[in-house]
């Protein structure tokens, strides 16, 4: 039975931070490596740039991202994986061996 306060549920939280369509995928993409806005772009053609900007707020807000200014002009910035963010590629790794093996069973 689960006891847990709602409100501080862990998994609740992890699903806050990394749920939805394209959070795992854009973590994956960006790897162990410091990219630019249009470089995620073309790493997953198929993302509208708004839900990319919204998806990257929300993993910066959890600590996942980092957004990195520039201030030069034109503006330029670039996005990494934090330390917590290397721990969440961790967990897309296990995802996507988990859907290999899905796939071994059709």
């Amino acid at each position: 039975m689960y006891t847990e306060n709602i409100d501080d549920c862990p998994l609740r939280r992890s699903l806050q931070a990394l749920g939805g369509k394209w959070s795992l995928i854009i973590i994956k993409v960006m790897g162990e490596h410091e990219l630019r806005f249009n470089e995620l772009v073309k790493g997953i053609p198929d993302i509208s740039e708004k839900v990319l900007i919204d998806k990257l707020k929300v993993l910066a807000g959890a600590g996942i991202v980092l957004r990195k200014n520039f201030h030069e002009v034109p503006p330029r910035v670039s996005y990494r994986l934090t330390d917590r963010g290397e721990e969440a590629l961790q967990i897309v790794e296990k995802l996507e061996e988990f859907g290999e093996k899905l796939k071994l069973h059709r």
